[in-house]
């Protein structure tokens, strides 16, 4: 029997304790599961390969041990069997029980959970709806991203950008939708970070306007607002909005905005109000004070699409190019004139440049005998162009620009995003 290799054996690591009930589809009915992993080794009786098909085997027969969040009986009849079977793979090392979930929100079924990093479930069976990782949780402007993107999809919420990632390459999801940069508030650091450190490809973009409503417990009048909760950015972008509606109330920020109206609805709040969107309401039961509360009616988040595998380039729609580079050692940040030129000699315009810190090498330090040493910061440039790598000219250019960068590394080519903009509720676009 062949072992499992050292770059999926850094998948399962002993460390993986699920602490938080989550909830999953079995036969269209929704149960609560906690997920326990132990640190023993994993081995398939096929082995793992290097293929692309070895390696969704060997993703889709590993699960993990699945135990009651209100006991650890397991329940009879097929439900077990089923799910100890995952694309047609016994999973005879692993033993799999689950319970009916009895965890209720306002006399309704609980909503789905978002996917924590210590959460690892069994991949879809192929031929299934579509799965789409977003942060947050039900009622996230992602969410609407996602169903844009993807229309009938089945949209699986993670509590982190990282987990979103991780979800596309563990098999969790078959795509991401994550956001990149607000027109408002600008880029989205943390998510250009992750595009670099881990391997799935751009295949496609949508921009979502951001709609903000400022909602609270049915009958709660505004003059009773005391707190208003939402994300920084939110907050930000509503600043003017909020100091005419309730000039009073405090401002205090949450880590998203409609876990904010969560949050509210589950402590039965009356003197909190939160900044989120309209399905944000309807799906936590809140009443909407205000509607349209936004400073700024041109307030556009833009989304990537991210795959495990790239889309093949085209040449009959207009395409967008994404790549991400680092200066040669020693030549500094004076390459990126060279490099913006290998496009400008090609007529090929330039959307977007974003720098960041180099993770490899943040600080170069130049010594020199007279006058002493100097430091200087290094980055990694992201650049969006408009051309398709289907097109010779986006190809010579790029071969140009590896000419003066010590790595480059595309992103991915994809088409436009060319749907007119709205200021309508994102979910009514």
């Amino acid at each position: 029997m062949q072992t499992i290799s050292p770059a999926f054996k850094s998948v399962i690591q002993p460390n993986l304790t699920a602490k938080n009930a989550r909830y999953s589809q079995i036969n269209g009915k929704r149960v609560s599961v906690r997920c326990g992993y132990r640190s023993e080794s994993f081995s398939f009786p096929n082995g793992v390969g290097s293929s692309r098909a070895d390696w969704q085997s060997s993703c889709a027969i590993l699960a993990s041990k699945v135990v009651s969040a209100e006991n650890s009986s397991s329940i009879t009849g097929g439900l077990a069997d089923q799910v100890a079977v995952v694309n047609g793979h016994s999973n005879g090392s692993v033993d799999l029980s689950l319970v009916p979930s009895k965890s209720q929100h306002n006399g309704k079924p609980g909503l789905i959970q978002p996917l924590t990093i210590t959460d690892l479930s069994p991949a879809p069976s192929h031929g299934s709806t579509l799965r789409v990782a977003y942060q947050g949780v039900p009622g996230a402007y992602s969410e609407a991203a996602a169903g844009k993107a993807y229309p009938n999809s089945e949209a699986i919420p993670c509590d982190q950008f990282d987990v979103a990632f991780q979800a596309v390459e563990l098999w969790i999801a078959d795509r991401a939708v994550l956001p990149v940069e607000n027109s408002l508030g600008g880029s989205i650091h943390r998510n250009y970070d992750l595009l670099l450190r881990h391997r799935l490809h751009i295949v496609g973009e949508v921009q979502i306007p951001v709609h903000h409503c400022l909602l609270a417990l049915p009958g709660v009048r505004t003059d009773c607002i005391t707190r208003v909760i939402s994300h920084p950015q939110a907050l930000a972008q509503t600043e003017g909005s909020l100091n005419k509606l309730t000039p009073k109330a405090a401002i205090e920020a949450f880590h998203d905005t409609a876990a904010a109206a969560e949050y509210i609805a589950a402590n039965n709040l009356h003197d909190t109000a939160a900044v989120a969107s309209a399905r944000a309401a309807e799906l936590y039961g809140l009443q909407i004070l205000a509607d349209g509360i936004q400073d700024d009616a041109g307030n556009v988040t833009r989304f990537l699409m991210l795959a495990r595998d790239p889309i093949i380039p085209r040449t009959d729609r207009p395409f967008k190019t994404s790549i991400v580079f680092a200066a040669q050692e020693h030549k500094g940040t004076s390459v990126l004139f060279k490099v913006l030129s290998a496009f400008a000699f090609r007529n090929i315009s330039l959307t977007k440049i974003e720098s960041r810190p180099h993770q490899n090498c943040p600080v170069r330090v130049v010594g020199d005998e007279n006058v002493g040493t100097s430091k200087h910061f290094e980055y990694t440039f992201y650049v969006d162009f408009e051309a398709s790598m289907a097109e010779a000219r986006a190809q010579n250019a790029l071969a140009e620009v590896q000419e003066y960068t010590s790595f480059l590394r595309v992103l991915g080519s994809y088409p436009m995003d060319m749907t007119p903009w709205s200021t309508l509720p994102s979910e009514d676009v």
